[in-house]
């Protein structure tokens, strides 16, 4: 009995869990500010089997990493398992989680939410990228939608009784945000994670707008995410 009391005292109380692929540019400055909760969060890296330095480069910085199938929901769910933790964070490599993070999820649970997501801001900045940023938050805000910009957080327990991530090929954190939303409404902190805005920038930011948009209604008009995902890689529409 002593023993499992100490085990249960020696576990971290959050995980964040971060999904890699080819990050070999933005794996350490991603890594690099979450050192300061160590003691408090274990990290855990989640790669999709890189041919580059991703995971030599995180193995200094991570408490764990893994490799597995490549996929981000399949990752996440992978990441989630080797985890010891009680409190999951999903963190994208291109996002930084504001400073006092750790205390505003701790708040938001206390109060009596079970998940939730960070507002998010794009950078770097850009007249339009702050249009956008302002109507993700907003958009999220209204719908109970969180993406996996905004940096979404979940009690494992939870997690683990919605089914985790499907294995989705695109649109996995929507997905799963329908289902938590269910049990209850997601703790929707004003505090702003920043995530880049590359993939605004590859095909440009008019263009990727109406991409998402018609991605998002093609996907809850049910279509294949699969399909959905390859017009999300070459910036199509169909």
């Amino acid at each position: 009995m002593a023993g499992l009391r100490e085990a249960a005292a020696d576990r971290p109380r959050f995980a964040i869990v971060v999904p890699t692929w080819r990050e070999a540019d933005t794996i350490a400055a991603c890594l690099a500010p979450l050192q300061r909760w160590r003691s408090r969060a274990e990290i855990v890296v989640a790669d999709g089997g890189s041919d580059d330095a991703t995971v030599a480069l995180a193995r200094p910085l991570a408490d764990r990493v893994i490799v597995t199938a490549r996929g981000r929901a399949r990752q996440m769910n992978a990441g989630a398992a080797a985890a010891r933790a009680d409190i999951l964070i999903f963190l994208h490599a291109d996002t930084r989680l504001p400073p006092d993070a750790l205390e505003r999820i701790e708040a938001a649970l206390a109060a009596g939410h079970h998940w939730g997501r960070f507002d998010v801001r794009l950078a770097p900045p850009h007249p339009l990228l702050h249009l956008v940023a302002f109507f993700m938050n907003l958009r999220s805000r209204l719908s109970g939608i969180a993406t996996g910009d905004q940096a979404i957080f979940v009690r494992r327990r939870l997690f683990s009784a919605v089914g985790g991530y499907a294995d989705l090929a695109l649109m996995e954190d929507i997905d799963l945000s329908r289902r938590l939303k269910r049990v209850g409404p997601p703790a929707c902190l004003r505090a702003r994670v920043t995530t880049s805005a590359r993939r605004w920038h590859r095909f440009g930011i008019g263009r990727t707008i109406l991409l998402m948009w018609w991605l998002r209604l093609r996907f809850f008009l049910g279509d294949d995410p699969a399909r959905l995902a390859r017009c999300y890689r070459q910036g199509r529409f169909r």
